[in-house]
């Protein structure tokens, strides 16, 4: 990674630990389920939002969706352990994936799939579920 994106991703994430636990946990679902609902998990995990994935497992059960964390929390093994923060890292894991297995593939089609759902159906849908836990922190 380069070094002044590095300094960013560290600096938002230093940031992101200030917010209060409530709108932190809304701000990194909410940031998922966007991404995911405009192009999918491929999306999420490529562009920057990508770095808060750990933080939007941990949203997701806070939501009462703890199947939509699990699903989540799956798809991210695809990139390793530990999980990469910084977008360069996921970039390289996703190219090495299709120069192996070609470009028809994808890695974490089954996750996706899932995810759509359970976003959609799990307590309510993502947005009856965001919007008791913004109301009363409750889920």
């Amino acid at each position: 990674m380069q070094p002044a994106h590095h300094a960013f991703f560290n600096q938002f994430l230093g940031d992101f630990e200030k917010v209060p636990e409530r709108a932190g946990a809304l701000l990194a679902a909410h940031w998922t389920q966007s991404e995911f609902m405009n192009g999918g998990l491929g999306q999420f995990f490529s562009n920057p939002t990508g770095v808060l994935a750990p933080e939007a497992v941990v949203a997701f059960i806070a939501l009462g969706m703890p199947e939509t964390a699990a699903i989540l929390s799956e798809a991210m093994l695809f990139f390793g352990v530990p999980y990469p923060r910084d977008r360069e890292t996921r970039q390289q894991v996703v190219e090495r994936f299709y120069e192996e297995q070609g470009e028809d593939g994808n890695p974490i089609g089954e996750q996706e799939e899932l995810f759509g759902e359970r976003i959609e159906e799990e307590n309510g849908g993502f947005w009856e579920a965001a919007d008791r836990y913004a109301a009363n922190g409750e889920h």
